[in-house]
């Protein structure tokens, strides 16, 4: 039987502001349009561009109050006219500009995938951004089994994806990363390097003789100007302004825009399942504690994704490894 919430709970803020703008609301929630199906949000992805957008560092249209969130995934529970490729009780990932961070939502089919089932809720709420953004890369750069490749901040959200799908196209690849990250980076396969002065020298020792073919810079620093003295060609190359870029083409709500995040979160989505990759999950937060998840985020010192959940198992803090190490410096 069709269960059509009447309300939901959703994050909105009524200014640009840090994360304490941000306000839990009920809202009224109209039944699923044509189209479109009403998801119950099981888990949902936090990200720099969505504080970007908040903030107003980056613009962002639309009248006020706006909604916080773009990643997530959940279960159908209503469907709107014509759908026929979902049912009631489907397990999907979805993508939205703006309005993940809540309860339930209505969501277009043409945002969503299936999520397979080899992939958990914790992970699957947080695939679209990173996945989609890495993967973009990747194609722009042409990565295959010929390259060796430099991936800086390869142990966050979107290098460590990066990273392992690049290997897994068959390149080495070198990630750039804080010493604290050498054994996580060492355990997916990939060469870790220091950050700082004498990069290049500890790249090509780190290359054994290969040339560097390719560089991914997610960390702003250590970049371009490492290009020429390494042999790369400027084509060969991502700044982390290109990604911010890729970033918000995926938030874009045209037609078009979403039909092709919705393709690359289907294969995010596969290399998931297959664990081409294996994401991790470094914070896992209730969604009333958002402020707290992006104070973690903003620390840029969190490995792979932070998460916001609807319905955790216990919203009782354990410290993690990264927290340990931070206080005993």
């Amino acid at each position: 039987m069709s269960r059509k919430p009447s309300q939901t709970e959703v994050y909105e803020y009524d200014a640009p502001g840090e994360a304490d703008a941000l306000t839990l609301r009920t809202r009224d929630l109209a039944a699923p349009g044509a189209g479109e199906v009403t998801v119950e949000v099981i888990t949902a992805g936090i990200s720099h561009i969505d504080g970007f957008l908040r903030s107003g560092r980056e613009a962002s249209e639309g009248g006020w109050p706006r909604r916080s969130g773009s990643e997530f995934a959940g279960v159908v529970v209503a469907l709107g006219d014509g759908v026929s490729a979902f049912r009631i009780g489907d397990d999907v990932i979805g993508h939205v500009s703006s309005g993940a961070h809540a309860t339930y939502l209505n969501a277009p089919v043409s945002s969503l995938v299936r999520k397979p089932r080899e992939v958990t809720w914790e992970v699957a709420g947080g695939l679209y951004l990173a996945g989609a953004t890495a993967l973009t890369v990747l194609d722009e750069l042409r990565i295959g089994a010929d390259d060796t490749v430099v991936i800086s901040a390869a142990a966050g959200g979107v290098g460590s994806i990066e990273a392992q799908v690049a290997k897994h196209l068959g390149a080495k690849v070198i990630g750039t990363c804080g010493e604290r990250n050498f054994d996580y980076l060492r355990q997916l396969g990939i060469k870790p390097v220091k950050y700082g002065d004498g990069l290049a020298e500890r790249l090509r020792r780190a290359a054994e003789g290969r040339p560097i073919t390719a560089m991914i810079d997610n960390f702003g620093k250590d970049g371009h100007e490492l290009l020429p003295g390494l042999g790369i060609p400027a084509g060969r190359y991502r700044s982390s302004a290109d990604r911010r870029n890729i970033e918000l083409r995926l938030l874009d709500g045209d037609p078009e825009a979403v039909a092709k995040g919705t393709d690359l979160l289907r294969r995010v989505a596969e290399l998931a399942r297959v664990r081409a990759f294996t994401p991790l999950v470094s914070g896992f937060y209730p969604l009333a504690e958002i402020a707290d998840a992006y104070a973690d985020l903003d620390k840029l010192h969190a490995r792979g994704k932070i998460i916001l959940a609807t319905h955790p198992v216990t919203t009782a803090r354990t410290p993690n490894a990264r927290q340990i190490h931070e206080a005993a410096r």
